[in-house]
């Protein structure tokens, strides 16, 4: 085990309260008051945030949101790399949830104009997150914009970041009602995949339908796919971009967190991601959590902050336990060790 006292935040989000920039901070300043230094590494999963995490925004483009409005949508172009987030451009949020969404209607469309738009400006490698959709039109949104033509005849590699692996036909029935959409809604939506996976199947070539994650973001993945894209879990690809495993390898401690651990976090989520990393460098380790669904689990330590100073403190106040979470922590490895 490293000695170094040099903490390796690592955190998701914790959604609703906490980006993971600012809880990364909020572990920093656990770790300084520990005595500690800190390498504050915020993390992501291919959803949500993940933008953030890649370095941020450089651009802003308007384009047509999920339901016709323009959005004026944030990304990123750097050394001929672009990253696009498609929330920003068709995402639930910007309809105001599924209370605000029309989920027969929603179209990516206005991914398919970032994604145009990134290539017009010189990008030729493009990331897309595509997680936090008000989307399930299979990607055709996105299609029409960029004319069907494949990636590959306009010079540019695409790689889809994905955090599930649904595929194309249960797009609907599994985030369709996450949406707004009712039963009748799902069967149609179901039904217009249908259709789509044979279309892009009989013009690309390519049988999307059997691709897992291509029912991503509604089927965008698998729109996406069939023009050529590559599928790839968020999480491995933000690790791998990030130097995630050298900066586990070289701290003296770890932590880790996001708002809600279950058993989905084990599933190429970000805290299960960073416990493999950590667990396999033989360093220390802990999840900080607003909240938890499972029991104490036998490998990873975690400490809930609701389990700990109630709901109304963790939702309030997350930063300020955040920190004094992480400080108790490290000092109890100093007196242990």
């Amino acid at each position: 085990m490293s000695l170094t006292k040099v903490l390796l935040a690592a955190p998701d989000k914790f959604r609703g309260s906490l980006a993971a920039k600012q809880a990364s901070q909020a572990m920093a300043a656990g770790a300084a008051a520990a005595g500690w230094g800190a390498l504050q590494l915020p993390l992501a999963d291919g959803g949500e945030g993940t933008l953030d995490v890649l370095g941020g925004a450089n651009r802003e483009t308007v384009v047509t949101g999920p339901l016709g409005q323009p959005v004026a949508a944030s990304w990123q172009l750097q050394n001929g790399r672009a990253v696009i987030e498609m929330a920003t451009a068709s995402g639930l949020s910007l309809v105001g949830g599924k209370q605000g969404n029309d989920p027969v209607r929603a179209s990516t469309r206005g991914t398919g104009e970032l994604i145009a738009e990134a290539i017009e400006q010189g990008a030729r490698e493009i990331i897309v997150a595509v997680g936090g959709s008000a989307t399930t039109d299979g990607g055709l949104g996105a299609q029409e914009a960029l004319e069907g033509v494949p990636f590959s005849d306009l010079g540019v590699s695409v790689r889809v970041a994905s955090d599930v692996e649904t595929l194309f036909l249960d797009a609907a029935r599994v985030f369709g009602p996450q949406k707004g959409a009712g039963e009748a809604a799902v069967v149609l939506l179901t039904e217009r995949l249908e259709k789509l996976g044979q279309a892009y199947a009989d013009r690309y070539g390519v049988d999307v339908r059997s691709v897992p994650g291509s029912g991503a973001a509604g089927g965008l993945a698998g729109g996406l796919a069939a023009l050529g894209a590559e599928i790839v879990p968020g999480f491995a690809l933000v690790a791998s971009t990030l130097g995630l495993d050298k900066a586990v390898r070289e701290s003296g401690a770890v932590v880790t967190g996001e708002g809600r651990l279950d058993s989905t976090s084990f599933s190429g989520k970000v805290v299960g991601g960073v416990f493999g990393l950590a667990k396999g460098a033989g360093v220390p380790y802990l999840a900080v959590v607003g909240s938890s669904l499972l029991g104490e689990p036998t490998a990873l330590r975690f400490a809930s902050l609701t389990e700990l100073y109630g709901e109304h403190a963790a939702w309030h106040r997350p930063a300020e336990l955040v920190a004094e979470v992480t400080q108790t922590w490290l000092e109890s490895l100093g007196r242990s060790g």
